[in-house]
């Protein structure tokens, strides 16, 4: 409570909203307790909100209907491609091709939902979220609005730490502890958990081993969103503290096409990966966990560049909402062999992380116009601007981890067990 929201409310709702504001009205700030800031920082934040007048002015807010058709045809065509091959074929390899191929169709979903959620397609926010449960619920398994309570928090406080191990006022998408710890005060955060004030030996050999145990987690990530998804659309829990409390003031925006869309999902996967009834249990078991462990692993790999090894803050400390954003945000581009089609392809709009989380409701194919104009604003104001290709991102945020991992035994050196 307190905190300015202006740029934050700006980011995610449309023009007029703040009409609707009156109605949440609770009282006035105390003039004491407002951060007065020096005319520097006043003229920069006259100077990013005068770049997004520009930008709505440029028209870089409205959506390509015929842009979004082609993506939506295109992944239903990557569907029935890895469905056309478990039923036309009895081949192993092609059953293998076709798993792989349903992980990048579920990841190429969560890229359309994304946007859909985000209502960068339509005006009306009732058809972006009837399309979001039709690409989220029906086709990934993942529930609208277990994503939209983790992701809108994560976009407002993107790399904030929780203030304490125990409370999940931070940014859910590195409230990864104990698994990987992207800062040392975040490997250290779990001591208070425990009475002798010590991390656990669970804590320790996984903070120690977190720059190896990377990727193996992330091929399990979708089985822990899927989980989480199908427990907030049937109401058997909520995934943080916070989704707990918007559930209970909210509950399901749409309960019945969210349960529906949820159950019609496993419906048609469990079709798929027993081969039509024709593969056995085993076999159906492998399909489904190379499309689900190969999907984990396409989406965490982008998302995970977005931010991971970036900058991170305490509450006490981030910036403004500009610089919180960029500085805790990279691109991805072309390079190393890997042409920049490709990576605009793979990364669903999310290449442009940066561009996005200043502009959220941005269509992805507008991005790419407005990337050059952001990243003339930062250069004339000194705010780091950080992108690299793939393979120099991976890279990045793999010693990062070991970093962290390093600290965390020099400040442990004395009573570390050996492994």
């Amino acid at each position: 409570a307190g905190d300015d929201m202006t740029d934050i409310f700006a980011a995610f709702h449309a023009q007029g909203s703040q009409a609707m504001m009156k109605k949440f009205y609770i009282g006035d700030l105390i003039p004491e307790s407002v951060e007065h800031k020096d005319e520097k920082q006043l003229a920069f934040e006259r100077g990013y909100r005068d770049l997004r007048a520009k930008l709505i002015q440029m028209g870089m807010f409205k959506s390509s209907k015929l842009y979004y058709a082609y993506k939506c045809l295109f992944n239903m065509g990557m569907w029935a491609a890895a469905c056309s091959m478990v039923y036309f074929s009895d081949s192993m390899a092609m059953h293998i091709g076709s798993a792989l191929l349903m992980g990048l169709f579920w990841q190429q979903c969560g890229w359309l939902a994304h946007d859909f959620l985000h209502h960068q397609v339509f005006k009306r926010r009732k058809y972006g979220d009837l399309a979001g449960i039709f690409w989220g619920d029906l086709m990934q398994g993942y529930s609208m609005q277990w994503w939209k309570n983790k992701h809108n928090g994560h976009h407002a406080v993107p790399n904030l730490h929780n203030s304490t191990a125990q409370s999940q006022d931070g940014d859910p998408d590195i409230d990864t502890m104990p698994l990987l710890a992207w800062s040392l005060k975040q490997a250290q955060s779990f001591r208070e958990l425990r009475a002798d004030g010590k991390d656990s030996p669970f804590v320790k050999f996984m903070i120690k081993w977190q720059a190896f145990t990377y990727f193996p987690i992330l091929l399990l990530a979708r089985l822990s969103w899927l989980n989480e998804s199908f427990k907030t659309a049937y109401g058997l829990g909520a995934s943080s503290a916070n989704a707990a409390l918007e559930m209970k003031r909210k509950g399901l925006q749409y309960p019945f096409l969210e349960k529906a869309g949820i159950a019609m999902h496993w419906s048609w996967v469990i079709a798929v990966s027993s081969g039509f009834g024709r593969f056995s249990v085993p076999y159906s078991i492998m399909y489904f966990l190379i499309a689900t462990c190969s999907c984990g692993l396409f989406l965490a790999l982008v998302f995970g560049l977005g931010h991971n090894g970036m900058a991170t803050y305490d509450a006490t400390t981030r910036p403004d909402f500009w610089k919180l954003q960029v500085t805790t945000t990279r691109n991805i581009t072309g390079g190393h062999g890997i042409p920049q089609c490709f990576v605009d392809w793979l990364c669903g709009g999310l290449q442009y992380q940066v561009d996005h989380h200043l502009f959220p409701m941005m269509p992805r194919h507008n991005l790419a116009r407005t990337h050059k104009l952001i990243e003339s604003f930062c250069k004339e104001w000194g705010v780091k601007y950080h992108e690299t290709d793939l393979v120099d991102g991976t890279v990045e945020v793999l010693q990062h981890l070991q970093k962290v991992s390093d600290e965390f035994i020099v400040e442990m050196i004395e009573d570390f067990p050996a492994m």
